[in-house]
């Protein structure tokens, strides 16, 4: 830590922004590394590409969370979506993104998106059936709240019902060099909810816990969905609001995400063994 450039706590949260002289600069809510400038872009495009990259023509999506902006970014670069609703439900978090890191915030000028300042369930709960192609969450740590998060089947249904038929959920999951790793557990209860594919990914993320990230991407019944093989691929000369073309995500990235180290694979796919 070379600088502390702000810090400041909400009636939900505490944030801490520093400049660091390998990552950039950096961001820790209640403690834990949200993003850095360094490596940011390989978790945003991950959990927004693996799922918006399965369905053809995604056209309304829903971010639960993402504050920092950066999911929305990586929204931006998909021609077909038209609507794109954001619940953040901490200003604080949106202002002192906008302030201090602008790259990756810039996913707020794009004129699709609305913002909500209120809580991601409850909007979720309030919406009509069918409403969204593609819903996001980015509102959890995956090393803790988010695994209870997907084992809660009242909000599990919510999302499904707000999901379109054949509709997609992208949510960051458990790291698989976690000592509790519980991505079974979630598999299983995500399974009972959502009839069309889930499937868990990996990404690298060195400054995360342990280095790498997990995803969950779940389909709803309806038009089959295979995660493992994108159908709907970027367009490298459509950006968005971003500044220049993804630097991590590419269709090999894509498929390479669902390759799982065997002791994994067993853990997810144990009828293989």
């Amino acid at each position: 830590m070379e600088k502390i450039i702000f810090q400041g706590k909400s009636e939900f949260q505490e944030l801490l922004v520093f400049e660091s002289s390998r990552h950039g600069k950096v961001a820790i809510l209640d403690g834990y590394i949200q993003l850095t400038e360094n490596d940011e872009f390989a978790y945003q495009e991950m959990l927004t590409h693996l799922a918006l990259c399965s369905i053809l023509n995604p056209n309304k999506v829903l971010l639960v969370g993402g504050g920092d902006g950066g999911i929305l970014r990586e929204i931006s670069r998909h021609s077909s979506v038209e609507h794109i609703d954001i619940c953040e439900i901490d200003k604080m978090v949106i202002d002192v993104y906008k302030k201090f890191f602008p790259d990756i915030a810039v996913g707020y000028e794009d004129p699709r998106v609305h913002v909500h300042i209120t809580d991601g369930i409850a909007f979720i709960n309030s919406v009509p059936e069918g409403t969204y192609d593609v819903i996001i969450l980015d509102a959890f740590q995956p090393m803790g709240p988010i695994a209870e998060v997907l084992a809660d089947n009242c909000f599990l249904e919510s999302v499904a019902k707000a999901l379109r038929p054949g509709g997609v959920l992208s949510a960051p999951a458990d790291s698989l060099w976690h000592e509790n790793f519980v991505v079974a557990d979630t598999i299983a209860n995500c399974k009972k909810i959502f009839k069309g594919s889930v499937n868990y990914a990996w990404t690298t993320v060195p400054t995360y816990a342990s280095g790498v990230i997990g995803f969950m991407l779940c389909s709803t019944e309806g038009p089959p969905v295979n995660f493992k093989h994108p159908i709907n691929p970027l367009n490298p000369e459509q950006n968005g609001v971003a500044k220049g073309p993804p630097k991590f995500y590419n269709p090999e990235i894509h498929a390479a995400a669902f390759c799982l180290p065997s002791f994994v694979d067993k853990v997810v796919d144990p009828t293989r063994y």
